[in-house]
């Protein structure tokens, strides 16, 4: 199996990466990357990585990378860091749709993408938490909240494509594998999920090709 990543050089798309190479035997990476020197030693290293600088708007390094790739995923969101001063005109959402033209046009079909409770789904339900958190984030990171809607709708009128957009809550550091996947207001979906859980989730459905999360957007967390 051969992937390529988006946003491998965040602490997501790290966790992800290295998480692909220990659990899929044979797999393979295509790193695409703006800053290469920020790849970890031990992906930029490793044989089975492949590292492609260019930028999401350089069609021509994006299809390089594309060729021979079975999945894309998608560590790629606005920063948290920079949330109230992501840029206005959803540039990431734009960036996704040039990116799905190119898997298009290579025949890739499956797309794994990083979400957020800004993201609706229609299986939802009333919960005061997560409301308090998107609109918190509504009104304190407009841009990046219209980016990551903007997002989810791009990807959701993808009818060829057997596409996951997994939602996150609030993201930790910790160690913990275990991993739920629901929707918000079901009783068991709560705030709170580690980095390495999310990689855990994404392998899963990597692995999965009848997956019943395609054509959805789940929220996972830690149980």
């Amino acid at each position: 199996m051969r992937v390529l990543i988006l946003g491998a050089t965040g602490p997501v798309g790290i966790s992800l990466s290295q998480e692909i190479l220990s659990s899929i035997q044979d797999s393979t990476l295509v790193l695409f990357v703006r800053s290469p020197q920020k790849v970890p030693d031990d992906l930029s290293s490793n044989s089975r990585v492949t590292v492609i600088t260019g930028q999401l708007t350089d069609i021509e390094s994006l299809t390089k990378a594309m060729e021979g790739v079975d999945a894309v995923c998608s560590a790629l969101g606005p920063s948290v860091k920079k949330g109230p001063f992501h840029p206005s005109g959803e540039p990431l959402a734009h960036a996704y749709e040039g990116v799905i033209d190119v898997m298009k046009k290579h025949g890739v079909k499956r797309l794994f993408a990083l979400g957020t409770a800004s993201i609706p789904a229609p299986e939802d339900k009333s919960d005061v938490t997560f409301a308090a958190l998107v609109t918190g984030i509504s009104v304190f990171a407009r841009t990046a909240y219209k980016d990551m809607v903007a997002i989810g709708e791009t990807i959701k009128k993808q009818d060829d494509l057997d596409w996951i957009i997994v939602r996150v809550p609030l993201l930790n550091d910790k160690p913990n594998r275990n991993v739920i996947a629901g929707f918000i207001g079901d009783g068991f979906v709560n705030t709170g999920l580690s980095r390495i859980a999310f990689a855990v989730f994404v392998v899963a459905q990597l692995n999965n090709t009848q997956s019943t999360w395609i054509k959805k957007a789940p929220m996972v967390c830690n149980p």
